[in-house]
């Protein structure tokens, strides 16, 4: 095992976690006062135990208030999304209980509860713990969710995908009893903790950021793996798992005014058999471990390891630690970015729905009642219950004599199939942001509703309404939604302006780049409209929109529409041109 090369306590969070008591820190002393809120250093650990500290903006603005009203954002952890009815439901109880009344599907297949006050922060936590739902390791310095296809079709590969990450998740969940402890059994906490008591694989300063796992089925990146710190590819031969691509070093963060912070996709560093994959998931968790930054955050991503040192250097640093060689990486299919909407056959004589839920918030709002619809088909069919990577709800294991009832339920709560909705809606996500996130510079989830809207009129008018795509809404650079894989993004950049990036691959394959900047959220349409007329006159039989932004280039693309009359035969003689010139 090689030895750590950088302080582990650098100061700051390096620091406060070094000497917190394996999280603990004063949390309980603090849960104990009359302050609606904990002090900076609680904040830090809260992330750990799943909890964001959160102030409403949008309060503070109107009421012109000088001091915070606080609440919390509270994040489950749901190993490859699947729950039971029963899960659900007590999600669904704890929302209306103790939280705003909503829930929001994460990208990473979860719940998270906005508006919980620190009174009953206790008590949502050991109901979710009734519910054999946890909290511990949803945030914070660790590795987050680990994420899966969450398909139910009925074959062998699937079933083995899906055990390896529960696997993998309960591996590498913290051991600390910091968590039971304060949240749950509230027992007198030993501020001494005893000789037993460690972090087999974390030690006491964790991670130096978050870590993100996804696994994908072959073929399919629902997932977005090439977006993770570890991504598992499974490749399979007819109904035989054989093993996995791991790609190393994605991640989405960046920071507008750091040139030297950016989003990056993974690398292949080899081929694993399934008996070896938890070995090799550790390994490479070690050495992000001892050897990310600790002194900046800004770069303490396994992301800007990869970028220093190379993936030679990584995969020998890895393999020293295994104490054998990787495979090399083996052939796969062409990655999809499936949905799974729609009613879908299992393949066992029982059925699965996948719903498009818009940017993943489980509300009722005016006539469509998405949150007491879907209690009623739960607690009524009792299906299972899956969440996937694009903020979506797939509902499971249903007998073919339920499918109508569940289609009259849907209808008389207002709830759209999704063959009913555009495909440019099915096919956007969107970051939470404004009024809680405390890094958010621009609206995200509330904003990207009224920009489809503008979208779908527009691709109608062109032809385009049945063109899939994806379109991406972040409120600040740290890419939530994964958008910078997006044929189409937007990234808030200031107040009510953002960054528009173009040509990204809609399987997860490629980044797009930066097309426009401190644009007003008026004007985004206004902006991409060009780019559509263009797509729409000179796009190649089954050119997809990011594929085509991508072959002409930014460049060629901000010339002719920056430079020249937009009108249609304008555009039409210029693009030949340039083309011509490019190749």
């Amino acid at each position: 095992m090689s030895t750590r090369p950088k302080s582990s306590a650098s100061g700051g969070v390096e620091a406060l976690k070094e000497t917190s008591n394996y999280l603990r820190g004063a949390l309980s002393e603090q849960l104990q006062t009359d302050s609606d809120h904990f002090d900076e250093e609680g904040k830090q650990l809260l992330k750990f135990h799943g909890l964001y500290q959160q102030n409403d903006r949008d309060q503070r603005k109107t009421e012109r208030r000088a001091a915070k009203s606080y609440s919390f954002m509270l994040r489950t952890r749901v190993p490859g999304g699947l729950l039971t009815p029963e899960q659900y439901l007590a999600h669904d109880d704890l929302a209306q209980r103790y939280a705003n009344g909503t829930l929001r599907i994460t990208t990473r297949q979860c719940f998270q509860f906005h508006g919980i006050i620190k009174g009953d922060l206790q008590a949502t936590i050991r109901a979710l713990n009734e519910a054999l739902i946890t909290s511990l390791g949803a945030c914070g310095d660790v590795v987050r969710n680990v994420a899966c296809c969450p398909a139910p079709f009925q074959d062998p590969i699937r079933e083995q995908i899906q055990a390896i990450t529960r696997q993998i998740s309960d591996h590498l969940l913290p051991r600390t009893r910091a968590y039971h402890e304060l949240w749950i059994d509230n027992e007198k906490i030993d501020l001494t903790p005893p000789e037993t008591e460690v972090e087999p694989i974390y030690g006491k300063t964790y991670l130096p950021r978050k870590f993100k796992i996804a696994v994908a089925y072959p073929g399919d990146n629902c997932v977005d793996v090439y977006t993770q710190d570890i991504g598992l590819i499974a490749v399979a031969y007819q109904t035989q798992l054989l093993g996995f691509n791991v790609v190393v070093g994605g991640g989405m963060g960046m920071n507008h005014t750091k040139a030297d912070t950016f989003p990056r996709l993974g690398d292949l560093l080899g081929f694993v058999a399934p008996e070896q994959v938890v070995q090799v998931v550790e390994a490479i968790v070690t050495v992000q471990r001892d050897y990310g930054n600790r002194s900046d955050r800004k770069h303490a991503r396994m992301k800007y390891l990869l970028h220093e040192w190379g993936v030679d250097r990584f995969r020998a640093e890895v393999e020293g630690r295994l104490g054998w060689s990787l495979q090399s990486p083996a052939p796969m299919p062409p990655l999809e970015n499936e949905l799974h909407h729609g009613w879908n056959a299992q393949g066992d004589g029982r059925w699965f729905l996948g719903l498009s839920i818009e940017n993943g918030r489980i509300k009722d709002e005016g006539e469509m009642r998405l949150r007491s619809g879907l209690r009623a088909v739960i607690e009524t069919f009792r299906p299972g219950v899956r969440l996937t990577p694009n903020q979506d709800i797939l509902l499971t294991d249903i007998a073919p004599h339920d499918i109508e009832p569940i289609n009259q339920v849907l209808h008389q709560f207002g709830i759209p199939l999704p063959l009913s909705l555009s495909l440019v809606q099915r096919n956007s996500l969107a970051c939470v942001a404004l009024p809680t996130c405390g890094l958010a510079l621009a609206e995200a989830e509330r904003a990207l509703p009224e920009v489809i809207d503008a979208l779908e009129v527009e691709l109608a008018q062109l032809g385009l309404a049945d063109e899939p795509f994806t379109v991406r809404m972040t409120g600040c650079p740290n890419g939530c939604a994964r958008p910078y894989v997006a044929d189409l993004a937007f990234v808030g950049r200031s107040a009510d302006a953002y960054m528009i990036f173009v040509g990204g691959a809609s399987n997860g394959t490629r980044l797009n780049r930066p097309y426009k900047d401190l644009v007003k959220r008026a004007q985004l349409v206004d902006e991409v409209r060009p780019l559509l007329h263009l797509f729409q006159k000179r796009r190649q039989p089954g050119e997809r929109f990011g594929d085509f932004c991508y072959r002409l280039g930014i460049d060629a693309l901000q010339q002719i529409l920056d430079n020249h009359d937009s009108r249609e035969e304008t555009i039409h003689d210029d693009l030949d041109t340039l083309v011509a010139v490019k190749r």
